[in-house]
């Protein structure tokens, strides 16, 4: 067969991509080729067609040469071969000598944009707050801390991870929006290097907050982390106050070891266990709770009053018109919700929930209090519930384990759940880890079922609307995946359970929990429904005790398994139906049941953003007409 005829221009395109290969002096070769072939014949023209040209031939040679060698810069010295090759020679040595120097300085100037461009220059600040790790959580904490230093000049947060400083600055630009007055620095580096940690000045910063990062082993990364820190700041003197967040209790006790008596650490998927266990019997507390957390509203606060000295609690609860009581600080201890007969000791500070340190002023409500509208009949006892558990995740049995702790005999747990998500036997260690195993408990049942959450067909067989309570996990985060992907399946279950919803025309009292906050719009819930983000409430009290470190011992207390916490509360458990009456009525009604009244929510308004009816710490004068379906936010004990 006769061989196919190569085009010319294939042959010719392929026979330079050939030459171009054999590296710069090729490449070089080829551009002095081009040079001279346009330089060349345009000096030729140039010369030709000059009026004052040389007539001999070898003169007009010489004016062509001395064009070129202007033109490329190659001297263009006239005469003897010799002289002219000289010529040539001087000038491609003082193009080598200037194009060396020049690559050299941008070599350098690069070198140098680029190292600030990566964040590796140190800090030079004072007083600053140091964020390291990366997570959702930083963009919580990062906004806090924004919003905490609103009123202050020259404030400047520093957040250091192992990512690429543009990227990181472009992310908190995006979520957190403008930062006012607040510099916002990012250096970027490996946060377990104490060779790196310097970067960020911590000696010299007001507060180091260490977050866990989107990884399976991010307990371990944040107990290194603490490490490194305490190696970069050895020697110095005072250390600056460390707060830290854990997911696993197994790690805590390391963490604090290595955050030192100063550091407090924070076990995220315990608090996070609780409230979803609250939302899932009282849907609307994790509002509360973001009311409280976040520095946009009223906050916690630490004040001295001597006046009250001597004075028992339930006498100060009315003391202020626009402030909150919920409690004592003695000795170091938090005293939240403390029988209303205890007397304020001369050196107890008061726990207020109030808009400023400065806010909280003596104004006595008692006048204001209207015994008629008090409710007299004892609240409703709690009685066994059942509640549905659908998907599964490393959260799953500190669920379990919280919906134990206040079950009424009778209570069940049924999960929905992947063979591949849990299993009977990771079912039954949850049901022993909560106490009821073979020696019995308090007579919550557990229960699997196998199936897929986001199949319409699993809903439908559960009969969901015999349940009191829905609860949504999403799956944990698989390695390489983005860290909000569980949301994705999550909200698709979510679609489904409205679609049930709307068919039956039944309100469905659903608790989900979500990753990424900006999902919290596109999740399909109506009112009766909750949303728990995850990482956002740590993220929230990680900023509160960034600014008050004494504030750790009244979260602890507020978020532990059987202290005093936040509680809703049907308004009717204090005030007759219909009653108009002021909010200092309310509070000497959960005075009478051993509480403490710090705002209630709206029922009217549960619909309405961004507060969702939910009012804290109102003035205690403020009169309203209260629905049966409005709720009271109280400190207490179920």
């Amino acid at each position: 067969m006769a061989q196919r005829r190569t085009p010319f221009g294939d042959r010719a395109r392929y026979w330079f991509d050939s030459t171009l290969a054999r590296g710069a002096a090729a490449l070089v070769g080829w551009m002095a080729l081009l040079s001279l072939a346009v330089v060349v014949p345009a000096s030729a023209v140039m010369v030709w067609t000059d009026p004052d040209a040389p007539q001999s031939l070898a003169e007009r040679l010489a004016e062509v040469w001395r064009l070129t060698g202007e033109t490329l810069r190659l001297g263009g010295a006239t005469g003897t071969p010799l002289r002219a090759m000289l010529s040539v020679l001087l000038a491609l040595v003082t193009l080598l000598y200037v194009s060396t120097l020049v690559g050299l300085i941008t070599t350098a100037l690069t070198e140098r944009l680029t190292s600030l461009r990566r964040g590796r220059s140190t800090v030079l600040e004072q007083g600053h707050a140091v964020v390291l790790g990366w997570s959702e959580q930083v963009f919580t904490v990062v906004s806090e801390l924004v919003a905490a230093n609103v009123n202050q000049r020259g404030a400047a947060v520093v957040v250091l991870a192992d990512r690429d400083k543009t990227v990181m600055e472009e992310s908190l630009g995006t979520k957190v929006g403008s930062c006012g007055g607040t510099r916002l620095i990012c250096r970027s580096g490996p946060t377990t290097d104490p060779a790196v940690l310097p970067l960020t000045s911590p000696a010299t910063a007001g507060v180091v907050l260490v977050l866990p990062p989107d990884e399976p082993h991010a307990d371990a990364e944040v107990v290194k982390t603490l490490l490194a820190l305490r190696a970069a700041l050895a020697g110095a003197k005072p250390r600056p106050p460390v707060v830290a967040a854990v997911r696993d209790d197994r790690y805590r006790l390391a963490a604090c070891l290595a955050a030192g008596p100063d550091g407090v650490v924070l076990e995220s998927d315990t608090v996070t266990a609780r409230l979803i266990v609250q939302a899932a019997r009282r849907p609307g507390i994790s509002l509360v709770h973001r009311e409280l957390l976040d520095f946009a509203g009223d906050e916690f606060y630490l004040i001295s009053e001597p006046a009250l000295t001597g004075r028992p609690f339930g006498e100060v609860l009315l003391s202020y018109s626009t402030t909150s009581v919920v409690g004592l600080m003695r000795g170091g201890t938090p005293l939240l919700n403390p029988p209303p007969t205890t007397p304020v000791a001369p050196d107890d500070l008061l726990v207020v929930i109030t808009g400023d340190d400065d806010t909280a002023r003596l104004d006595d409500c008692a006048e204001s209090v209207e015994k008629a509208a008090v409710a007299s009949r004892p609240p409703t006892p709690a009685p066994a519930e059942r509640i549905l558990l659908l998907g599964w995740n490393r959260r799953a049995p500190l669920v379990v384990d919280q919906l134990h702790r206040r079950a009424r005999p009778g209570s069940a747990v049924d999960v929905v759940a992947e063979p591949g998500e849990a299993t009977i036997r990771e079912i039954s260690e949850a049901e022993a880890d909560s106490g009821n195993g073979e020696n019995g408990g308090n007579g919550l049942s557990l229960a699997l079922h196998h199936g897929d959450i986001t199949r319409p067909e699993t809903l439908r067989r559960l009969d969901v609307h015999s349940y009191d309570s829905v609860i949504v996990l999403g799956r944990d985060p698989a390695p390489g995946q983005p860290p909000d992907d569980p949301d994705n399946r999550t909200l698709v279950t979510l679609l489904l359970l409205r679609q049930l919803k709307e068919a039956t025309g039944r309100e469905l009292p659903v608790v989900t929990e979500l990753i990424d906050d900006r999902n919290r719009a596109l999740a399909p819930i109506g009112p009766g429904a909750d949303v728990i983000i995850s990482g956002k409430l740590i993220g929230l009290l990680m900023s509160q005790i960034s600014q008050n470190r004494h504030l750790a011992a009244v979260f602890e207390e507020l978020f532990s398994a059987e202290g005093a916490g936040v509680r809703l509360r049907p308004a009717t458990d204090y005030l007759l139906p219909g009653s108009t009456t002021s909010f200092a009525t309310v509070v000497a009604a959960a005075r009478r049941r051993g509480e403490c009244a710090i705002g209630y929510r709206d029922h009217a308004d549960a619909s309405t953003r961004p507060h969702y009816g939910v009012r804290i710490n109102p003035p205690k004068r403020e009169r309203r007409r209260w629905t049966a379906e409005d709720e009271v936010v109280v400190i207490g004990t179920d």
